[in-house]
């Protein structure tokens, strides 16, 4: 058993926090977090498959379920069951994730492991319809959702199909290799591995309406707003800065980065875009 929450406490084996998208992480600081002290925990199976199943709550040090006051909680056949206060959701992928799948339909899970339709809010009292053709068993691709962070379940057979660290990199240094150009500036732009905050006359921006990659310009740049007028396409609409997404977890193939996400202008396959 694996238990993952808000709590530092010993019971806890993952301690998650809550996550502040995009470039705002570094000014904000949560000051009430929505994820539980002790949001869920997973059970994987010793022998054969080693199957993981996902239940919401966790033992505090007591080795009691932990639910907070307000958390819904009910009593059927003499097994009492309940729901964090708001909630932990999964969401399995239909088809393979590996090669590109589509998104299933969310579902809340219980403390006792049962598949519930979601609540009309998120810390409503009153919990979903019952789904009782569903399992909490989780699937390579399933996602977490713990309100404030979202996990991405990878199964060890998944991840062997995934590309590696290594891969990216040698995918990047072969991007690079080829020397692209800035069509305005006739510079060299070098794809980087991470960004940065630093500014580098080498570093390639897309264009989020269009997705022409160019380097930093004054040219078509409108000083009353953030649009830019691409010099390739003439439309108009904001830049970010381009960078490789090096994650190997989150690839569903080993595709060539060819796309990019919009508004954060990571590159993966286009598989892992889609």
């Amino acid at each position: 058993m694996f238990q993952i929450g808000r709590s530092s406490e010993c019971p806890i084996d993952f301690v998650v926090m809550d996550t502040i998208p995009g470039d705002k992480a570094g000014d904000c600081k949560v000051t009430q977090s929505t994820i539980s002290r002790f949001a869920c925990r997973f059970l994987v199976e010793r022998n054969g498959t080693h199957t993981a199943s996902v239940y919401a709550a966790g033992f505090d040090s007591s080795r009691n379920i932990f639910l907070g006051e307000k958390a819904t909680k009910w009593q059927h056949n003499g097994e009492i069951d309940g729901l964090t206060t708001n909630g932990i959701l999964i969401l399995h992928p239909r088809g393979s994730f590996c090669g590109g799948s589509l998104p299933g339909v969310w579902r809340e899970i219980s403390v006792g492991g049962g598949v519930y339709a979601l609540r009309e809010s998120r810390s409503t009292p009153q919990k979903g319809t019952k789904i009782e053709d569903e399992t909490n068993e989780l699937q390579d691709g399933t996602l977490i959702d713990l309100c404030g962070a979202t996990l991405l379940w990878r199964s060890s057979d998944g991840l062997n199909n995934s590309p590696t660290r290594k891969h990216l990199e040698e995918m990047i240094d072969e991007l690079n290799a080829g020397r692209p150009q800035c069509p305005v500036g006739l510079n060299t732009l070098v794809i980087p591995r991470k960004s940065t905050i630093s500014y580098n006359e080498k570093q390639p921006y897309v264009y989020l309406i269009c997705g022409h990659v160019q380097g930093l310009h004054d040219w078509g740049q409108d000083k009353n707003s953030d649009g830019r007028t691409c010099p390739m396409c003439l439309k108009v609409g904001p830049i970010v800065k381009l960078c490789m997404g090096i994650e190997p977890a989150f690839y569903v193939d080993s595709g060539p980065p060819t796309f990019a996400f919009n508004p954060c202008g990571h590159m993966a396959s286009e598989q892992t875009v889609k």
